[in-house]
């Protein structure tokens, strides 16, 4: 790995004006993992105002010592922003979430006792990278993949309760494991998650949905207690029963679709996670059978109030909320028509039918299905991508049936039709005559001959055109 130019030019800087400068926490961390830091921190003894004065574009706005500096390309655009930060150390947390004072520190040993976690708590001076500051141990946490609070973990905790969430979020999206001391004080101290704003909880719940292990995330703040303060409408499916295919209770069947789902956008994540939310509610024994009759339309109105509460915006929360409501979806071949399929997508929106495909094989495959895409879902692909396109129909031209009785100043009838057939063939022979302009200019001409000949050999055409479309979109999904 190397350091990127601008944070050795930045450093280079803040040295040769007297100050010392190193790039600290999780950029290090990667770094030492050969991973792509996202952010480049740089931590100094320069005090803010002096930082500012080396940088005229930095800005400094608050009252953590945090100056931050946008760098930009050579065409002067900002690719990133560093944060410059001066040693700090800070006192008591009343509020259990912010310092109730900071204090700027001379040395860098201050400020590396003050963070989280010993993995977060390294530096490394650019200019002589292969020198780290390592004062708690985080290089031997790194290798042996463990998140370990820094001191005595209740301490930490009690400091910033959103510690506790970040453990969890770092332990997924590293594949590491919560040291034993570090994850007993978070199951003591779960209950402080309260303290933390909807909006803090909202974003560490995203990256772990994000991530590459997003049902590892959800399981481990299930076993640290910390679920039950951010979707406790979760926890109510542990140990809730299901018959005939569902084999896992619900909560699991929840974790297993997240897992399997094979999108990587997080909404759609979400809506796996939550699809069968309400079955727990809805759970009647009938025959003695367990029925869940219309679980998916309360379980809508359940992730309405969840997303709400999290302060997700209206965008995510509609969007999660149209998957889970409609993840019942009905198809079999040979008894749904084109039509239905068309409703289905003005129901569920064209933009949602790849999630809503994603959805249905990641319940499959959370049910301990084995094969994730039968021949109804393909099939159920095929049709989309048919009906949504509506090849070689009318409706792809430029002018319709309104238009033509305007210009024309024709009544309704079928030599409407007629034409809209021949002008479809000549625009299937060149698609440059599909404008406005030339349409209405060739259906007056149209509009002069006898056309039931034309309107044979237009039929024909689209015809064999429309054949030669469904066996491409057939291939496509192997049917």
């Amino acid at each position: 790995m190397k350091i990127p130019d601008f944070v050795m030019t930045t450093t280079t800087k803040i040295k040769a004006a007297g100050f010392k400068a190193f790039i600290v926490g999780g950029c290090v961390r990667d770094f030492l993992m050969n991973k792509e830091p996202q952010d480049w921190d740089i931590t100094t003894n320069a005090k803010p105002e002096e930082i500012v004065s080396l940088f005229p574009e930095a800005k400094y706005n608050n009252s953590f010592g945090t100056v931050l500096l946008p760098i930009r390309d050579r065409e002067e655009k900002i690719i990133t922003v560093l944060e410059i930060t001066t040693y700090r150390s800070e006192a008591t947390y009343t509020d259990r979430r912010h310092p109730d004072k900071v204090e700027f520190e001379k040395e860098l040993d201050k400020d590396l006792s003050r963070r989280d976690f010993t993995i977060n708590a390294l530096a490394i001076d650019p200019a002589n990278p292969d020198l780290i500051v390592d004062l708690f141990g985080g290089r031997k946490d790194i290798k042996l993949k463990i998140i370990r609070a820094i001191g005595e973990p209740t301490d930490r905790f009690k400091e910033d309760a959103l510690r506790m969430l970040r453990a969890v979020r770092f332990a997924t999206q590293l594949d590491f494991t919560l040291e034993p001391k570090t994850e007993r004080a978070i199951i003591k101290l779960a209950g402080s998650l309260k303290f933390v704003s909807n909006e803090r909880i909202r974003d560490e719940f995203i990256k772990i949905l994000a991530s590459e292990r997003p049902a590892k995330g959800i399981e481990l703040l299930h076993k640290t207690k910390l679920l039950q303060y951010i979707v406790p409408e979760l926890e109510q499916g542990v140990n809730v029963k299901q018959d005939r295919h569902h084999i896992y209770p619900v909560f699991k069947h929840n974790l297993l679709a997240l897992k399997y789902c094979p999108s990587k956008d997080w909404q759609v994540r979400l809506a796996a996670l939550l699809h069968d939310v309400a079955k727990p509610k809805t759970r009647k024994i009938i025959k003695n059978i367990a029925t869940f009759y219309n679980h998916e339309y309360l379980g809508a109105k359940m992730v309405n109030r969840i997303m709400t509460r999290l302060k997700f915006s209206n965008e995510d929360r509609d969007r999660v909320v149209n998957l889970v409501k409609n993840h019942m979806f009905y198809y079999n071949v040979g008894e749904v028509t084109a039509a239905s399929v068309r409703r289905l997508i003005a129901k569920v929106g064209r933009e949602n039918l790849a999630d809503l495909i994603d959805l249905r094989v990641a319940d499959r495959l959370g049910s301990g299905t084995p094969k994730a895409m039968p021949y109804k879902l393909r099939h159920l692909q095929y049709m989309m991508e048919k009906v949504q396109h509506d090849p070689i129909s009318a409706k792809m031209l430029k002018v319709n049936g309104n238009t033509l009785m305007t210009a024309l100043k024709l009544a309704p009838g079928p030599k409407i039709g007629a034409i809209l057939d021949v002008l479809l063939s000549e625009v299937i022979e060149d698609p440059s005559l599909n404008e406005e302009d030339k349409l209405l200019a060739r259906a007056k001409k149209l509009n002069e001959l006898q056309l039931e000949e034309l309107r044979r050999k237009a039929k024909t055409v689209i015809a064999e055109k429309r054949q030669e479309e469904d066996k491409n979109i057939k291939k496509q999904f192997k049917i």
